[in-house]
């Protein structure tokens, strides 16, 4: 059974509480306000709360999407599909989200990182590669964000690409 979170009634415990969440994660405007909605039962304190983090510019939702894009695309290599639907779960208004996509996404070579993640993929392969783990592999690159045709090209250029191979292989024995 959860315990209750402690409610908060003044303005400066609230915002105090505010800061520390910021400390550890950059939070949308839609996250902090759900924050601080869950601390105190007083709408207008919450809506004083945010008015002042975003004043002070600790909370902005253009800086938040340009962060949390550059971060998802460089870590963990996810593609814009998937990067867009969690920042939508966040609350992130889709302007902010097509902005940092455009901007942080117009250099990345999305059919590089789909080839990329298939290559680590077949070296960790211990068994050989079949129609069932072709389709988990398909499955996987689909929840990591990235678009199905950009998918199915590189793997049939990698599927197409062993089969040369065990057919060289095969005619030199």
């Amino acid at each position: 059974m959860p315990r209750a979170s402690r409610k908060f009634e003044t303005e400066e415990e609230l915002y105090d509480f505010a800061l520390k969440a910021l400390m550890r994660r950059g939070h949308s405007v839609f996250e902090m306000r759900k924050a601080l909605e869950r601390r105190a039962d007083d709408k207008a304190l919450v809506r004083r709360v945010l008015d002042q983090l975003k004043e002070q510019n600790y909370l902005d939702d253009a800086r938040y999407a340009m962060q949390f894009v550059r971060q998802r695309s460089e870590n963990r290599r996810q593609g814009r599909h998937r990067i867009a639907r969690e920042l939508r779960a966040r609350g992130v208004p889709d302007r902010h989200i097509d902005a940092a996509l455009g901007e942080v996404l117009s250099g990345v070579d999305a059919a590089a990182q789909v080839r990329a993640r298939i290559e680590r993929k077949l070296r960790s392969l211990r068994a050989p590669f079949d129609e069932t783990k072709l389709a988990s592999l398909y499955g996987a690159l689909l929840r990591a964000g990235f678009e199905s045709d950009t998918i199915r090209r590189e793997l049939r250029a990698i599927t197409k690409q062993q089969v040369d191979t065990e057919t060289l292989s095969e005619d030199l024995q």
